[in-house]
């Protein structure tokens, strides 16, 4: 099991409860993953953390990431969404959680202060694959197999309009109050933007923090899920056919 390190804020004492999807079995989960191999040896002594895993594929993060905020109505927590690529090199993330979660209601790790119409990613300004201007971009992330690895040094943290479905953590009640849940109708791509952008309408404040993290994927741009995801967003929020 998981417990809260002593000095964090009060957050109403709510569990941390890490939702994933894998294409792994259980079993390989906990011994092959990243995110597995860090909660069994690097946290396993923590009972303030809680893990719900969706093993062997599922129908998209979207279906299985409500399963879960639906599950917190009756047992509210704070809510992870993370990927299973994803070491946390942080010893301290649990602490850097809480206190972000103080500042903002959602918490990511790099995102965007800016929203454009037809951007692919919060990284691009348009479909073009323009990069955003630096001074938008906000965040630190580690990419590769294993530390030491590049770091992507994006902006300073803060707020920001969009942010990247790698780590996402809000209190459960955040999204039932606001009735604030995934789009189903994405399953593996498109669905953090779109979560993102309907938070903002709904005046949803968003932002980075200070977590060090190494995801072992960079991501796959333009393949034809991917694109056919795009049409679909860009049908969604800006009228394109």
């Amino acid at each position: 099991m998981f417990s809260t390190p002593a000095g964090v804020p009060s957050t109403g004492m709510l569990n941390t409860r890490i939702v994933c999807g894998t294409r792994l079995s259980e079993q390989a989960f906990h011994d092959q993953s990243a995110l597995g191999r860090c909660l069994k040896v690097a946290y396993g002594d923590l009972p303030s953390i809680e893990l719900v895993l969706f093993p062997g594929g599922n129908p998209g993060l979207p279906a299985v990431y409500n399963r879960a905020i639906r599950d917190a109505a009756r047992s509210p927590a704070i809510l992870l969404f993370i990927h299973d690529d994803v070491h946390l090199l942080d010893l301290f993330w649990l602490d850097r959680l809480h206190l972000a979660l103080e500042q903002f209601q959602i918490v990511g790790i790099v995102g965007s202060r800016q929203c454009r119409p037809r951007q692919p990613s919060w990284a691009y300004k348009d479909e073009w694959f323009t990069p955003e201007d630096r001074e938008n971009l906000s965040g630190l992330i580690a990419h590769g197999a294993a530390f030491p690895a590049r770091v992507d040094r994006l902006g300073m943290l803060g707020p920001c309009k969009l942010l990247d479905g790698v780590f996402l953590a809000m209190r459960s009640a955040t999204l039932i109050d606001n009735d604030l849940y995934f789009d189903e109708a994405f399953d593996f791509n498109f669905w953090d933007l779109d979560f993102c952008r309907r938070a903002d309408a709904k005046g949803i404040t968003m932002g980075t923090a200070p977590i060090s993290i190494l995801h072992e994927s960079i991501g796959r741009l333009r393949t034809e899920a991917w694109s056919d995801a795009f049409q679909q967003y860009l049908a969604k929020w800006d009228g394109a056919p």
